[in-house]
């Protein structure tokens, strides 16, 4: 990152298919920041504070400067952007149109709570300037499970903030938590998920499996008889999930590092055969093409 005229505060979290994207800092840290299951900006340098405006204005001249029309795509980091004031944006994605004129795509994590204040005619003045894809962790659909794991979401929320993007023309990339509920609420947690995106039909899934590289103390805080799901579980809580999704055109992906199975495809056009790949790999697991326990990436 040294090659790049940024400053970055480490670690620095995007999503997989922003890899090539130009990460620009407009926030550090996550506004809310008290989802239980959730580690990425605990470390004492990611508390929350915007940056500032001066700040931000002469990281994209510079951009600009070195790299001219080659940025295609910018991702506005950290945990959500979304959370500065529309007046804010604007003038973020104004500048990127003026010093970053190569640019066909800005992007950033949301958070629903980000959209209660602003309007559908606010989201669709950011889409005019360039925001066209915004990344929602949902996590689940079931409202115990969001309740458990300290989300400050419900369906209802989640669902409100959804519709206002896709009415505003942002697409959205909703990310569900395999495994989230354990073992006790596994199935609701599949089920009410399903519910949420059969409601909102958003453009793009994935599914991530949940997991807690420093320890599960902070999840069982409000959650104490939380148990994990075997491999084996949490490919039954999948099978449950597909089987109940009634998707027509989202870009479904179940790859990430954490994954255990990786599936790929169009729901709901390839839903049968991510069906088959995920029964065939529940009946015979040890033939199936798992994913190495040291090659997930946690």
């Amino acid at each position: 990152m040294s090659a790049i005229p940024i400053r970055y505060v480490e670690p620095v979290y995007r999503p997989p298919s922003e890899a090539d994207s130009l990460i620009l800092p407009v926030t550090d840290g996550c506004s809310w920041n008290r989802c239980t299951f959730c580690e990425m900006y605990t470390d004492p340098q990611k508390r929350f504070r915007p940056r500032s405006e001066e700040e931000v204005f002469e990281n994209i001249r510079r951009c600009g400067e070195q790299f001219g029309d080659g940025v295609k795509r910018v991702f506005l980091a950290d945990g959500d952007a979304m959370t500065l004031s529309t007046r804010r944006l604007v003038t973020v994605l104004e500048a990127i149109r003026h010093d970053l004129p190569g640019v066909r795509r800005v992007s950033s994590y949301c958070l629903p709570r980000n959209l209660r204040k602003k309007s559908a005619a606010e989201l669709r003045e950011l889409a005019e300037l360039g925001l066209s894809l915004v990344y929602v962790g949902a996590e689940s659909g079931d409202d115990e499970v969001l309740a458990r794991v300290n989300k400050g979401e419900t369906f209802a929320t989640t669902r409100e903030a959804l519709e206002k993007l896709q009415e505003a023309g942002i697409k959205r990339s909703v990310m569900i938590l395999n495994g989230l509920g354990g073992q006790a609420l596994s199935r609701q947690h599949a089920l009410n998920s399903a519910a949420l995106m059969n409601a909102v039909q958003p453009e793009f899934l994935a599914t991530l499996v949940v997991s807690f590289p420093k320890g599960e103390a902070r999840l069982r805080g409000n959650f104490p008889n939380w148990e994990p799901l075997s491999v084996l579980g949490l490919m039954q809580e999948m099978e449950l999930l597909l089987s109940e999704l009634e998707l027509k055109r989202t870009m479904f992906r179940s790859d990430h590092a954490s994954n255990w199975l990786i599936l790929k495809g169009t729901l709901g056009a390839d839903k049968p055969r991510l069906l088959q790949e995920l029964r065939a790999a529940i009946a015979a697991p040890e033939a199936a093409p798992l994913r190495p326990t040291w090659a997930r990436g946690l």
